[in-house]
């Protein structure tokens, strides 16, 4: 049982489909979604919904994979909700990833349909078997289908996450673990019903934006006011011309904001409270950013393998320097072998069911019943997490999971490098950059960085290339990555001193 600040019951949806409905019958005539001019109310939502979910599950994708590879918009945000009303499981994919990056992917979906837009259409196309159906929103138009009941226990997402493998990872989340995430966040983080108007310029393929955007809006009826990519301006405009109450953001955008001129305490008087997650927030951040607005910022932890929230400061909690809030109701945190700093292992109804098609991967992670984060924290007396550092070799670029192992791999396919060490170095806009280390002898480094811009989405370029005629190495003979990271600090220090 959850419960409310005030003590009362809260509703605990059993899919994320019926999320969407209450809002339908409680809310039918309220705004709903924005994009540009375009605007929905629930009712209208609703409809548009079951209309493509109808057509969806006319072309036999329930219990099946649905990729989503769209731009954010109103379409992405009826097609999320279409998906899993059909019966099948979401794959939303980055529409600005190359081909190189889509293939192993969709490989893994199998998708029995891919929606997209039509200047991706024949990429994607050729990136799947034959028979497979690629349509845009608007091509999908065809017979429709009765819907079934959705089982909660049936597959909802398929959230992919990079591995140190640098092979992606599918996460699988069952309707009843992402329903009850919405619901243990709003126990903690909690709406006004029917009178909240929340921005979205995070892309919604991403876990934030769906938990923190698009489930968060539907759950309380609220207006979900969704840009199509984030500029400062157009977050100012439409905090000011909307009335925003509600600002999910990573700590890139805040850094941003602070940085803009037109951040003024009168355009963002609307705000209730901001809501910070996808990367640590710097305390300096945390400290000017309610300096300059008055706007509290409760920031959480989670992942995506935890469906995808675990802990979150909110209103009325004690805040601690460092911390990310303990844990959200029915969740457990304790760190590995009893350690007071080690790695931190969850669990709750949240977490995923494990990985698509990764049986050994998924009982590492998921051994004795407990989802190991692969992060390094510490728990206080009072609860409330710290992380430290990550287990993994993993950035965080901007609130974008980046796995050097990856780019090392990309970096190694241009023929004239011999060696290749990619590494994340701290960075006080986007909390850390890619450095990519290299041996290749007579190669420049535009070159290197089209290669690069080839195959990699871009916050996965690397910000700076240093070429060494030789890597370091470990005693058994592997790249050293410590090292490396050592000799990026160090110039990082010799800048500062310099300026």
């Amino acid at each position: 049982m959850l419960h409310a600040a005030d003590g009362s019951a809260l509703w605990v949806p059993e899919t994320t489909v019926a999320l969407l409905e209450r809002a339908a019958r409680e809310w039918p005539g309220a705004a709903a979604l924005v994009c540009g001019e375009e605007r929905l109310d629930y009712g209208e939502y609703h409809r548009r919904v079951t209309l493509l979910a109808g057509r969806l599950a006319a072309l036999g994708v329930a219990g099946r994979h649905v990729a989503i590879v769209l731009p954010n918009g109103i379409e992405i945000a009826l097609a999320l909700f279409a998906v899993q009303a059909a019966g099948a499981a979401t794959a939303a994919l980055n529409p600005d990833y190359t081909a190189a990056e889509l293939a192993p992917i969709l490989a893994q979906v199998r998708p029995a349909v891919t929606l997209t837009t039509a200047d991706r259409f024949a990429t994607i196309a050729a990136l799947l078997p034959p028979g497979s159906v690629v349509c845009t929103m608007a091509q999908l138009d065809g017979p429709v289908a009765a819907l079934a009941a959705v089982d909660p226990e049936s597959l909802a997402v398929l959230q992919f996450t990079g591995g140190t493998t640098g092979v992606p990872k599918g996460v699988m989340l069952t309707h009843s673990a992402v329903a009850t995430n919405v619901a243990q966040r709003e126990a903690v983080l909690p709406t006004v019903p029917g009178d909240e108007r929340v921005i979205c310029m995070m892309p919604l393929y991403h876990s934030f934006a769906s938990a923190m955007c698009l489930h968060l809006a539907a759950y309380c009826g609220g207006t979900l006011h969704i840009l199509p990519r984030y500029r400062p301006d157009w977050v100012l405009d439409c905090i000011q011309a909307e009335a925003i109450t509600r600002l999910p953001a990573g700590p890139t955008v805040f850094n941003s904001l602070l940085g803009f001129d037109g951040l003024r305490r009168d355009r963002v008087a609307s705000l209730r409270c901001a809501y910070s997650g996808s990367a640590p927030l710097p305390q300096d951040t945390l400290d000017r950013w309610e300096a300059a607005t008055g706007v509290p910022i409760y920031e959480g932890y989670g992942q995506s393998e935890a469906g995808p929230v675990l802990t979150y400061h909110g209103p009325g909690m004690a805040t601690k320097q460092g911390s990310v809030g303990p844990a959200l109701p029915l969740t457990e945190l304790r760190i590995a072998n009893g350690a007071g700093t080690g790695e931190i292992l969850a669990r709750g109804p949240q977490v995923m069911n494990g990985y698509l098609d990764r049986p050994e991967e998924t009982a590492e992670t998921l051994a004795d019943g407990w989802l190991h984060t692969g992060d390094i924290g510490r728990i206080d007396s009072d609860g409330y997490l710290y992380v430290e550092d990550r287990k993994k070799d993993m950035a965080i670029v901007g609130g974008f999971n980046v796995y050097p192992r990856e780019i090392d791999e990309v970096l190694m396919r241009h023929p004239a490098v011999t060696e290749a060490g990619a590494v994340g170095v701290p960075d006080s806009y986007r909390g850390e950059v890619i450095w990519a280390y290299v041996a290749a002898p007579g190669l420049d480094e535009a070159s290197l960085a089209a290669h690069c811009a080839a195959s990699l989405v871009r916050y996965k370029h690397p910000a700076r290339y240093r070429f060494l005629d030789a890597l370091p190495r470990t005693p058994v003979g592997k790249i050293d990555k410590q090292a490396l990271k050592a000799m990026a600090r160090a110039e990082q220090a010799e800048d500062a001193n310099v300026t």
